[in-house]
């Protein structure tokens, strides 16, 4: 390769005399070279191939890479740029798609002519240009430029996806401002024409500027572009992303063979087919299905219609338990499980005689049918066939509508209503539900939620179904005077429908929304306070009473029950321990206060523990436990129950209460002090007890000389007082006994201490009936007292106490005061109507009451 020495005058002016080099030239489309800049370049032009040619001919394989002006296949001298790069061939490679060369621009350069040479490429002239650099490099305008180049330039590059290890050590060998100009500005998108601009710039601080204008370009560029794709992605949102991953896991699950949507698809349709359904339920569960089959699995309704259709594939349409119906098994399941509640168990046990009577008459009318219908197969034509076929279908669906009872176990904490619910079952041979009511709020926990909300599910009652499996278990809600009412709906509303026999064979859950038949569900709801249950609730359950325990049966239920389960959860055996009824007497009476037995266990398990602690440290092998020992391991009593008075006083009376932990008595104090004849009331009173004594203190006045109290008498005032002052106390029974402390205190007579009385009072003087007899009786007969004044319509509640405590005590039903005064007042009578006193004659006294006696 020759270079040639000659001079031209074209760019002579401007450019310092040089002696230009004569280079093949390699035209560039739409590319431009800038200055230590390493490129690879396709070839595939005739020309340009030669051009490559004859520069590696040359000890020194230089070309001069110069961009077109136009992007034409036909190169001509006057359609290339004057100003180029002179570049380094540092590689060739052939292969089947042409020849790829890799360059290395080393410096700018300008043609000084161009030329065809005559073995078919173009030559030009060039003479290398030099770049105008600033007057002081170290000027701080200078220095500011080219920091904020390299800053920019790196982020740009970072913002490009270059690793920031890789921008460092590129920019750490960067010598001057020129080089990091025709770095940057060899890589940044830029129009060519623009490109082909900054080569041309030699001026070093003019060609920093410009490039520094086209990266900050860049920079806002990307910087929109990922704003947009933000807000675009926000306007997509959740759903329209969570169907792209589904669309892709679709894919994907195709490519790897796992796509198994079809085969879930031709299961669940074969388990729907499967069910027994009624009409509506088999239309809207084709209707479902069939729309569930048109959409794509990616869909956003796809997975609620599927979760709808699994719900109701896995409900008990037909599903029945196989009933046990020998009253003798279920009795014997019953007394085992339990202790007392004979009213209880008779109660369950009529339950099933009913049922195994109709199940028997159901069977008969079935086979009568059965008879019925060959015949009008026979007489088909006979239009008296068909009716008879008609009745027998009657007789079938009279027969099999029978509908079970609601029952309402009311009464106090842990006196056995929950688990009596899962004996019974246990004894129908039926599975066994239960979800507790306490603290509902949500109308939707019983009937809901629609599939139109987001999270929809079932509510309670149709969950208890699922878990049952079959469509008649023994189903107890539990604390159903528990439920609450909210914006949300009122549950115990929502339970209507549920706890009605004539309704619930076609309950609608607002999830499944087709009807489902409760109708073969025994329902057992608990309760504590039936106050507490709305009105129309109650109406539809019938109401089978809890009450408490006697003494005795809480020993019975300790000794049968509760300690042989507390040895073995505190892994005590019968040879290690003797509980004896001593001890349980003491725990009974001195540690718990409650009508079930639920403390009594829990303090059964603590005396446990202790003895098994002793035994455990190798201080006893055995250990016998009676009353004392008890104490001691105990510590002192917690419960400090009232014990009859010692003596008569005169204002004090003995009354027996009712608290849902059992009975106990009280005593009503009244005394007379000087005053202005007025009644005080303290003791934490409610209304009904306050107007109780009102009405005792009108009685006295308007009966005060058959009551042998003087007009003086009650120019004082009278204060009536019921200890435990820190306890509310309310309710109308206590009426009689303020009456007799009233009485007494304006007489000054004594009242007998060994008696207690309960009932309430009109400002006649009628004894009304009160409730809670058993307990209240049993309360009194724990504090000592054997004597007991009731209202008189209390008589048939007698029945409900223990034989055993019947025998030991003396009750007295009387129907109005002046016969509790005469019972409750010591040396009283009663005699015509009149109350009389020692040394006192009939026709001397004024009678009470207008009564005949």
């Amino acid at each position: 390769m020759t270079h040639d020495t000659e001079l031209d005058s074209i760019g002579a002016d401007d450019e310092a005399p040089s002696q230009p080099m004569m280079l093949p030239v390699l035209p560039l489309r739409e590319l431009v070279l800038f200055p230590g800049i390493t490129v690879p370049i396709a070839v595939g032009r005739a020309g340009t191939l030669k051009a490559i040619e004859a520069a590696r001919a040359d000890g020194e394989p230089l070309v001069f890479a110069v961009t077109q002006t136009e992007n034409t296949t036909k190169v001509a001298p006057d359609g290339l740029y004057a100003t180029g790069t002179i570049a380094r061939i540092e590689q060739v490679q052939r292969s089947l798609s042409g020849i790829q060369v890799i360059l290395r621009a080393e410096r700018r350069g300008r043609s000084v002519r161009y030329e065809r040479s005559g073995r078919g490429y173009i030559s030009a002239a060039v003479r290398a240009v030099e770049e105008d650099l600033p007057g002081d490099v170290e000027d701080a305008a200078f220095k500011a430029l080219y920091k904020e180049a390299q800053e920019r330039a790196a982020e740009l590059a970072k913002k490009a996806g270059l690793p920031e290890e890789t921008v460092r050590q590129v920019l750490s060998g960067i010598e001057d401002a020129g080089q990091l100009a025709d770095l940057v500005a060899g890589y940044i998108e830029v129009p060519s024409e623009e490109r082909q601009r900054l080569l041309e710039t030699t001026s070093v601080e003019e060609r920093l500027r410009r490039v520094l204008i086209q990266v900050q370009r860049q920079l806002e560029m990307i910087n929109a572009r990922e704003d947009l794709q933000s807000k675009i992605q926000e306007e997509l949102g959740d759903r329209q992303r969570e169907m792209f991953l589904r669309e892709q896991m679709k894919t994907i699950q195709k490519e790897l063979g796992d796509d198994d949507s079809g085969e879930e698809l031709e299961e669940l349709k074969a388990k729907l087919d499967a069910l027994d359904l009624p009409a509506d339920a088999r239309k809207e569960v084709d209707r479902e299905f069939k729309r569930l089959s048109r959409m794509g699995r990616e869909a956003m309704e796809s997975q609620v219609i599927r979760t709808f259709l699994e719900t109701v594939s896995e409900l008990p349409w037909n599903e029945r338990s196989e009933e046990s119906l020998d009253l003798a098994q279920a009795e014997s399941i019953l007394d085992e499980d339990h202790y007392g509640l004979a009213d209880v168990k008779d109660r369950i046990l009529e339950f099933l005689a009913v049922r195994q009577l109709r199940q028997a008459a159901s069977l008969a009318e079935r086979e009568a049918e059965a008879l019925r219908l060959e015949e009008a197969e026979v007489a088909a034509s006979d239009p008296v066939g068909d009716s008879k076929a008609e009745a027998g279908t009657e007789a079938k669906s009279t027969a099999d509508g029978h509908k079970a009872p609601i029952l309402l176990f009311l009464g106090p904490p842990g006196v056995g209503k929950t688990s009596l619910a899962k004996s019974i079952a246990r004894a129908m041979g039926r599975e066994y539900v239960r979800i507790s009511l306490g603290g509902a709020r949500d109308e939707a926990d019983i009937r809901g939620h629609r599939r139109t909300y987001v999270g929809a599910m079932p509510g309670r009652i149709i969950k208890g179904m699922k878990q049952a499996g079959t469509k008649n278990p023994v189903f107890l809600l539990d604390e159903i005077d528990k439920l609450g009412a909210s914006f949300r709906g009122d549950p115990a509303s929502a339970l209507l429908e549920v706890l009605d026999p004539a309704q619930n064979d076609s309950f609608t859950d607002h999830y499944l929304g087709i009807p489902f038949d409760l109708s073969e569900v025994t329902f057992i709801c608990t309760a504590n306070f039936v106050q507490n249950l709305p009105g129309p609730l109650l109406d539809r359950m019938e109401t089978i009473d809890f009450s408490g325990y006697t003494e005795s049966e809480k020993l019975a239920i300790a000794r049968q029950y509760l300690v042989p389960r507390q040895l073995r959860q505190n892994g005590l055996r019968e040879e290690q321990i003797e509980l004896g009824d001593g001890a349980l007497q003491a725990v009974i009476s001195e540690y718990t206060r409650e009508a079930g037995v639920r403390q009594l266990e829990r303090e059964i398990g603590r005396l446990s523990r202790k003895v098994a602690r002793k035994i455990a440290v190798g201080q006893v092998e055995r250990l016998d436990v009676g009353a004392e020992t008890a104490k001691d391991l105990l510590g002192r009593p917690k419960v400090h129950p009232e014990k009859m008075m010692a003596h008569d006083q005169v204002g004090v009376a003995t009354a027996m209460y009712y608290t849902p932990a059992g009975g106990d008595i009280m005593f009503v104090e009244a005394t007379s002090m000087p005053g202005k004849g007025e009644l005080v009331l303290t003791g934490q009173l409610g209304d009904v007890m306050k107007e109780s004594a009102r009405a005792a203190w009108s009685y006295a006045k308007a009966h005060a000389g058959a009551l042998h109290i003087t007009k003086a008498d009650f120019e004082q005032d009278v204060h009536v007082h019921v200890p435990a002052g820190a306890i509310p106390k309310d309710g109308p029974s206590a009426g009689i006994t303020m009456a007799t402390a009233l009485v007494s205190s304006l007489s000054g007579r004594k009242v007998r201490h060994d008696i207690a009385m309960t009932g309430e009072i009109t400002l006649g003087g009628r004894v009304l009936p009160i409730g809670g007899v058993k307990e209240k009786v049993l309360g009194g007969v724990r504090a000592g007292i054997r004597r007991f004044v009731l209202p008189k319509a209390n008589e048939p509640d007698l029945e409900d106490i223990p034989e055993d405590v019947r025998d030991e005590i003396e009750v007295v039903f009387v129907s109005e005061l002046g016969e509790v005064l005469a019972l409750a007042l010591r040396d009283a009578s009663y005699e015509g109507g009149r109350l009389l006193f020692p040394g006192l004659r009939p026709e001397d006294v004024a009678p009470l009451s207008d009564i005949p006696h």
